[in-house]
């Protein structure tokens, strides 16, 4: 590959020209991303590959989690290449810095990045391809440039001549790239923004996609691990001689944070690793409860604080207020629950160490399995595998290190890690819990003219990046604060990062959800307060934003909200920006005897330029589920330093019964996409919540809804 070249532009990009089997590699630049910690910045980030066999490829830099990314990244470089997407063909990127995600700074899948991040450079990589392979057709045929027209995997000539792009990429592979390509407008989009069947619909519905648990390899054994019941606890000392006496067991392995079985089938390892007899340090985490980590929260909420955002003098309008309100909201910590179990499967051997794994991080899966295999990065390759169920749980490579030292031990044969569902739910990295206060003084004709806001919560970033945190603010956690769409004149907003000593991790939303819950449970309350509609009283804030009262305003008709209801029902009503999209839900409820009814969720998102629309609004209805996680049921609690719950049966996910009809209607507001993989969860607690108030008359500050005494039919 030749060195690269920078270009003019930040945007602009260079050829890596090489024949790939007689083919054309198109490579992307970016200068190097503002990245802290251990992270590198790199250049090149994205490839599109053309083969003499007219097979057109996307190396794919991000992992899909059923967010599609497969099809939606494809989609960039198939409109701008002139072919249709189901042309394409898509591989996974190997672990490479040429891979960095550009908004986050490494290899990641998160944050609802994969379309943002993409968005130019990989319609500018199918618009470079394509500029290619004209000007090879021209050269050939002696004719103007702009005589020949790439479409379809074909270029023609106004003569009559024609060559497919197979024919033409070697050609293509030896011409200097273009400084500049020009892009479509979007009004000449023919399959961007358009219904599309995804990419891989077929395999996943005939159940031949692979995902890390499906992952064989010959001579491939099994691992089962014993980990401390307390997070962050050691092994002492095991007695492990009635696991190694039972017929398959090949090894047992003390890793230090546990104890692993390594035999011929996976169930004779997990009832070996059941007749070990372990004994542990627990460590100073085995005093923690619930309890103490709400009150650690609550302490830490009366201090200070860094300043998120500030505007006029809120404290000084907070006293000349003709009414006041003020609250406190808390939210409680949450497991992913991925239905797909962690899981690994590691090789270590003289080529080096393999890894076979669902992830989001894949740098940091080959870090971690060098560290813990002994094996230089340079010789840990990691093969990414379809992700049942990321959520911010596969940003963790803590399993993959286990499965990377277990394999060390026992070299030369692939060992599969696989953990069950009890490991999984008490061995997370859990959603934070976090205290929130706030107050609202309302001027004599109930117009909102003070905010004060304070988040307190752990910081998911000091642990796994730490150079991101600056100033004590940690930007994961003042997502849906920074960002308020409300134009108030004086507003003061803060966030106090308490460490209470419990491993927290990235869940779908991040702090959007804690964020929004308590501000769009606070704005209804200052609302009725005022005596005001709460859509009218929102609507007054949204003078200076236009695209998020658009969204409000058509979110009332389709809601139906100010017309008359049923008796014995409610609606509720929350809004937000997030990930630059811009959204609003309305939930209705009903009675149920002594239950509550979940009748209907409506959703108007803005998300700029719908990309792939139907997995939009697919996106938006899985949110929508996850939202519910957080808002019936779902909580994680401590005794002794120890998780509660351990499975489905006391870490809950919604009934069917309990999952309403999903409306949900997509505006296209702006002229780049936002983000929309995370966008569904955040607003589903302050919209129930403030249905349910609607409905009885009882105001909910605290998550789950089930401990407020509300149970849902």
């Amino acid at each position: 590959m030749n060195s690269p070249v920078s270009l003019t532009s930040r945007r602009q990009f260079l050829q890596a020209s090489t024949a790939v089997g007689g083919g054309l590699l198109i490579g992307l630049y970016l200068p190097p991303a503002s990245v802290a910690g251990d992270l590198r910045a790199v250049a090149p980030n994205a490839w599109v590959r053309i083969t003499p066999d007219n097979r057109i490829t996307l190396i794919c830099h991000r992992n899909e989690m059923g967010q599609d990314v497969h099809t939606s990244l494809a989609l960039l470089v198939a409109e701008e290449l002139g072919v249709d997407v189901n042309r394409v063909t898509v591989e996974q990127a190997p672990v490479d810095p040429v891979y960095v995600n550009a908004l986050l700074g490494a290899q990641i899948t998160g944050g609802s990045t994969s379309i943002r991040d993409a968005w130019t450079k990989l319609r500018e990589a199918g618009a470079t391809a394509r500029v290619l392979l004209t000007s090879a057709a021209a050269r050939r045929w002696q004719v103007p440039v702009e005589e020949c027209i790439a479409r379809d995997g074909v270029v023609r000539h106004a003569g009559g001549r024609s060559a497919t792009f197979g024919e033409l990429a070697d050609a293509a592979s030896r011409l200097p790239g273009p400084v500049t390509v020009a892009l479509k407008k979007p009004a000449d989009f023919t399959q961007i923004g358009k219904q599309q069947h995804r990419l891989d619909s077929a395999p996943k519905a005939r159940g031949q996609a692979v995902y890390g648990l499906d992952v064989k390899q010959p001579g491939m054994v099994y691992a089962s691990l014993e980990q401390c019941p307390v997070i962050g606890g050691k092994v002492v000392a095991v007695d492990d001689g009635k696991a190694r006496a039972m017929k398959g067991v090949l090894a047992v392995v003390n890793i230090g944070e546990g104890v692993a079985v390594v035999a011929d089938h996976y169930w004779t390892a997990k009832k070996a690793r059941e007749a070990l007899q372990v004994t542990w340090d627990f460590g100073p985490a085995a005093a923690l409860t619930t309890q103490k980590i709400q009150s650690a929260l609550r302490q830490a909420a009366t201090r200070e604080g860094a300043i998120v955002r500030q505007a006029g003098d809120a404290a000084l309008a907070l006293r000349g207020a003709a009414k006041t309100l003020r609250a406190e909201y808390q939210l409680q910590l949450l497991a992913h629950g991925t239905l797909e179990p962690m899981n690994c499967l590691a090789l270590v051997g003289e080529r080096g160490c393999d890894i076979w794994a669902s992830t989001q991080y894949p740098q940091g899966a080959q870090a971690v399995a060098a560290s813990r295999s002994g094996v230089e990065a340079a010789r840990v390759r990691v093969w990414s595998q379809f992700v049942g169920g990321g959520f911010g749980r596969r940003l963790d490579v803590d399993f993959i290190g286990q499965a990377a030292a277990i394999a060390r031990a026992v070299p030369g044969r692939p060992v599969k890690l696989i953990w069950t569902r009890e490991d999984d739910i008490r061995h997370d990295f859990y959603r934070p819990a976090s205290h929130h206060v706030l107050a609202g003084g309302l001027d004599g004709a109930g117009n909102l003219v003070a905010f004060e806001y304070k988040m307190a919560s752990s910081s998911i970033t000091n642990r796994l990046f730490p150079g991101v945190v600056k100033h004590d603010l940690d930007p994961f956690m003042t997502e849906g604060s920074v960002d308020l769409t409300y134009d108030i004149p004086n507003a003061m907003q803060r966030v106090v990062i308490e460490e209470y000593g419990l491993r927290s991790g990235y869940w779908r939303s991040v702090s959007h959800a804690l964020n929004a819950f308590a501000i769009e449970g606070f704005m209804d309350e200052l609302a009725h307060a005022a005596g005001r509609d709460p859509l009218d009283f929102r609507l007054a804030l949204l003078q200076q934003q236009p695209r998020q009262r658009a969204v409000l305003q058509r979110l009332a008709r389709e809601s139906g909200w100010g017309t008359a209801l049923p008796s014995g029902r409610a609606r509720g009503l929350a809004m937000m920006e997030s990930y630059e999209t811009y959204q609003g839900l309305v939930a209705e409820v009903s009675h149920a005897g002594k239950q509550v009814r979940l009748e209907r969720l409506v959703y108007v998102v803005d998300p700029g330029i719908a990309v792939h629309p139907d997995q939009v609004v697919a996106q938006i209805q899985s949110g929508a589920v996850s939202g519910l996680i957080n808002t019936l049921n779902g909580k994680v609690t401590l005794r002794d330093g120890r998780v509660e719950q351990s499975n489905f049966h006391d870490f809950p996910l919604p009934r069917i019964t309990q999952v309403p009809p999903i409306e949900v209607v997509v505006l296209q507001g702006g002229d780049k996409p936002g983000g929309i993989g995370e966008v569904g969860v955040p607003l589903v607690a302050p919209a129930v919540a403030n249905a349910v108030f609607a409905l009885t008359g009882q105001r909910v500050r605290s998550l789950p809804l089930s401990d407020s005494g509300i149970e849902f039919a």
